[in-house]
């Protein structure tokens, strides 16, 4: 499937999954490393997602846990992947261009898997 897409659909599917994928990764070590910690990962993502946490600070609710902030965040991107980009694109069936990152990842596995086990 992933062949029949233009490249740059791929390209802009494929940095919007990052992004949601690091924002992801934030909530999840924020569940167990505090905001200072000194772990790289951490700082990492910390710093690549601020920028994205301040632009959508207006329309992030007040009520929200700040560790849950970055997951509110990552909803959007989500939603932009699998409902937006197909509708765009003009594809009839909303899901249909949705995740070439991560059909690409669950090949490279499959991959390995059969590589490794006889």
């Amino acid at each position: 499937m992933i062949d029949q897409l233009p490249i740059w659909v791929v390209v802009i599917d494929y940095v919007l999954g990052m992004i949601m994928w690091t924002l992801i990764g934030r909530f999840g070590m924020r569940l167990f490393l505090p905001e200072e910690s000194k772990f790289f990962f951490s700082r990492f993502f910390i710093r690549v997602t601020d920028p994205l946490l301040r632009l959508f600070k207006p329309i992030t609710p007040d009520f929200l846990i700040p560790v849950m902030v970055p997951l509110y965040v990552a909803w959007f991107f989500y939603m932009f992947r699998f409902y937006l980009m197909p509708w765009l694109l003009g594809y009839s069936v909303m899901g249909m261009l949705s995740f070439p990152l991560e059909g690409q990842i669950a090949q490279g596995i499959y991959y390995l898997g059969r590589m490794i086990s006889p």
